[in-house]
């Protein structure tokens, strides 16, 4: 296995785009930071933040005026903040939420390389960012994590037992399972997202296109049959890996989550607490009703366990096959270690 791992690896690197997608500027008379693509703005901040293992991250946040909700973003790990802008004032202006996006260690003018680890302390500065300068609180933030980004909104999520919800856009199970289709975790596997998804106490929305070319559409179907919290998944009929959001079912289904959690969260704390019908609901657990399936997502498993504009669909296409990237290289990374190949 680590010798076939090794080979598929070798001929894959991380690939943060190169030179960043987005410049970062600083204000003369007030010292803030902003991007140079949009100027300032009195809606948009623009942070460096330190992370625990000593690195430095960007990150943006997106005020929205009407916003019920705050959402913490982990992109691909083919694209950086610039790339991703247009996404993140699209998700901001239509689901009526604060957004904060940031670049793992080593993307755009983030410092250090990305690796596993440093994807884990990169959300927790995020995180901490909206907890100390925002004052956000665990029952106001969704977590969001595409693709690889997965890994690191669930290693948080599951550590957080309060939070109003995580949507997983095409998850992964783990890393090793990218690659192949393994029935058990193994100690050289990374962002372990199979075992990590029974600890998460929140809604969990799973978003998932069923022809995507790089992260098997099974690995969205067991995700969400394993989450404790399940509403109603999104599976995107003939959908790829980074083109879900072009469809408009994806805007619209998230506009629904977003709404019923902000409706369980208010029926919760009223003194009559008692929990909203959906019309797609099939019984009650931990305070949201569980959705079914609908689509290609009616099937059974057979194992228990709007609009974006042109740089975004080109920046997002062109990515599709780096997506095995990291976690190719992380797996051999870790063999090689523990047999002492390289330190």
């Amino acid at each position: 296995m680590g010798a076939v791992t090794s080979t598929i690896a070798a001929r894959l690197a991380f690939f943060p785009p190169s030179p960043p997608s987005y410049g970062v500027g600083t204000d003369e008379e007030s010292g803030r930071l902003y991007l140079t693509e949009i100027g300032r703005r009195d809606d948009v901040d623009l942070h460096r933040l330190k992370t625990r293992r000593g690195q430095e991250i960007v990150a943006v946040y997106l005020r929205h005026s009407a916003a019920t909700a705050t959402l913490l973003y982990s992109h691909g790990n083919a694209a950086d903040l610039g790339q991703m802008l247009d996404l993140f004032i699209e998700l901001s202006v239509h689901l009526r939420v604060n957004l904060m996006g940031y670049d793992y260690s080593g993307y755009g003018h983030s410092t250090g390389k990305p690796s596993e680890c440093n994807t884990y302390a990169d959300i927790e500065a995020a995180y901490k960012c909206l907890k100390e300068h925002y004052g956000v609180k665990d029952e106001d933030l969704i977590l969001y994590g595409q693709s690889v980004g997965s890994g690191p909104t669930l290693d948080l999520a599951s550590q957080l037992t309060e939070l109003r919800a995580v949507v997983l856009h095409s998850p992964i199970l783990s890393g090793l399972r990218v690659l192949y289709p393994v029935k058990h975790t193994y100690w050289f596997d990374i962002y372990k997202n199979i075992d990590k998804i029974v600890l998460v106490n929140c809604p969990v929305l799973v978003i998932h296109g069923t022809q995507d070319e790089v992260v098997n559409f099974s690995h969205g179907k067991l995700l969400w049959e394993l989450s404790k919290e399940k509403f109603k998944p999104l599976w995107v009929e003939g959908g790829g890996h980074c083109n879900l959001e072009l469809y408009p079912e994806y805007i619209k289904h998230l506009k629904k989550f977003v709404t019923a959690v902000a409706k369980s969260k208010a029926k919760r704390n009223s003194p009559k607490s008692t929990i909203a019908k959906s019309e797609h609901s099939t019984k009650t657990r931990d305070g949201i009703k569980e959705q079914d399936s609908e689509g290609a997502g009616s099937e059974n498993l057979e194992s228990s366990k709007s609009k974006l504009n042109n740089q975004l669909e080109k920046s997002r296409r062109s990515s599709d096959r780096r997506e095995l990237s990291r976690v190719g290289v992380e797996i051999v990374g870790k063999l090689k270690r523990k047999r002492g190949v390289y330190r």
